[in-house]
């Protein structure tokens, strides 16, 4: 199809709309709002080191030096992606406050602005270490409804209202910053796929239904982290190192870009299983992604295109949250594969509870 012919973002999200005619629009402004800090990101990313203009000059290769929340060394670009977030959406008065990677609470809309119903989750530059080497990096992003918002409409936003399960979300996406710059969407209703067209400055409809096959051979993981997986783990990386000789009887080839954003995307575009679960590195860390601005939208649009999510325990969807940047392992991905390593997490379980002196805490275990 002509991209001239193509549906605009704007133009989709009218037809789902029509679905429900009791329907605001504040949903579809929201979104149109994130797509826009989406497109300033983009724009920001693409000068790289030469800097973005509209930065202030900032450099995207310069080190940083602040660190956020989590302890990480923050890039310039990620405090610009963060202000553009909240610069881009804050105004509108669809949002009753946000919460992000880069800020330690919620961030309450200010006094000027009307507040609104929604609450929206966001990491502004996920894989921003990788701006050095120009690899490709993303935002992403999840919708939530803030709780009693008709009871209590214009009232400051706590951390408990955030922590809501991933099956409550109302919309998800990320951005991808590559070759092209991508946004990906899922408002509960399958996935679509949207590639900026640089000449109009619009996202353009051009992955209708994104589905992710239910088989692969193809697996990322860090293996520099092999020597603190969990069994279960380590017999899934073994069994698909073996090849058609080992158990599964074929051949995988393993990937892994340090990118949430960028392995999402591949497995959406062909496939795959993406593991960065749970291990015994940091034993006061229960895993690396955090649940509400990654592990949850990246579920949400995984499950919603015919894949799967999961910690490797249970579903992610369904993990309830007990805190602001809570983090939790997460495999996605295939759903075949996924289930596969879901198995393999219970079979172990199992035979930890009949054989108590081999549990976790128990006498003979290492």
């Amino acid at each position: 199809m002509p991209l001239s012919n193509r549906r605009t973002l704007t133009q989709y999200l009218i037809e789902q709309r029509r679905r429900f005619p009791g329907a605001s629009g504040e949903l579809n402004a929201l979104i149109l709002d994130v797509s826009l800090a989406c497109k300033a990101i983009a724009r920001s990313v693409a000068f790289g080191a030469l800097g973005d203009p509209s930065t202030r000059h900032i450099s995207a290769a310069q080190p940083g030096g602040d660190t956020n929340v989590q302890g990480e060394v923050q890039k310039p670009l990620d405090i610009v992606s963060n202000e553009i977030f909240i610069r881009t959406t804050e105004w509108s008065g669809n949002l009753a406050g946000m919460a992000s990677e880069e800020m330690e609470t919620p961030y309450q809309i200010p006094g000027p602005y009307t507040r609104g119903k929604y609450l929206l989750v966001f990491d502004p530059l996920d894989g921003s270490s990788n701006i050095d080497v120009n690899v490709s990096v993303g935002s992403i992003f999840s919708i939530l409804r803030l709780p009693d918002a008709e009871r209590e409409p214009g009232r400051d936003v706590t951390e408990a209202d955030f922590l809501q399960s991933g099956a409550q979300q109302v919309a998800a996406g990320y951005a991808l910053y590559g070759p092209v710059t991508m946004l990906i969407l899922t408002v509960g209703a399958g996935v679509v796929g949207f590639t900026l067209d640089p000449n109009l400055g619009e996202f353009k409809l051009t992955h209708p239904d994104i589905r992710v096959p239910a088989d692969t051979q193809e697996f990322a993981i860090n293996s520099s982290n092999s020597r603190f997986w969990e069994p279960p783990v380590k017999r899934y990386v073994d069994e698909c190192l073996a090849g058609k000789t080992g158990p599964r009887g074929k051949d995988f080839n393993m990937r892994w870009i340090a990118s949430m954003v960028a392995e999402a995307h591949r497995i959406l575009m062909r496939g795959g299983v993406f593991l960065y679960p749970r291990d015994t590195k940091d034993p006061k860390k229960p895993g690396r992604l955090r649940l509400l601005y990654e592990a949850n939208p990246v579920g949400f649009i995984m499950e919603q295109a015919g894949g799967r999510a999961s910690t490797g325990r249970q579903p992610v969807l369904g993990v309830q949250p007990s805190e602001l940047h809570q983090r939790v392992g997460l495999v996605f991905g295939s759903r075949n594969e996924v289930e596969r390593i879901e198995r393999y997490h219970a079979d172990t379980a199992t035979r930890d509870v009949a054989n108590p002196l081999f549990a976790e805490r128990s006498l003979f275990r290492d």
